[in-house]
């Protein structure tokens, strides 16, 4: 998954303004306690990231 891909997730399920702000604020602890700018500045890839955020806050299999 690409990054911008990882980003229009993000924006639809949580609407662009809420998205960034999670992706800057929001600790994952499937993320070994980062947020996912951080996990994405580490490498983290972002189909794991997304894997992540999807447990974190139970988004629906069909919208995973």
């Amino acid at each position: 998954m690409r990054i911008t891909v990882f980003r229009r997730l993000m924006a639809e399920e949580f609407g662009a303004a809420r998205a960034e702000t999670l992706s800057v604020d929001h600790v994952l602890s499937g993320l070994g306690g980062r947020t996912i700018e951080r996990a994405l500045d580490e490498g983290v890839s972002p189909k794991e990231i997304w894997r992540q955020v999807c447990a974190e806050f139970d988004i629906p299999a069909e919208r995973r």
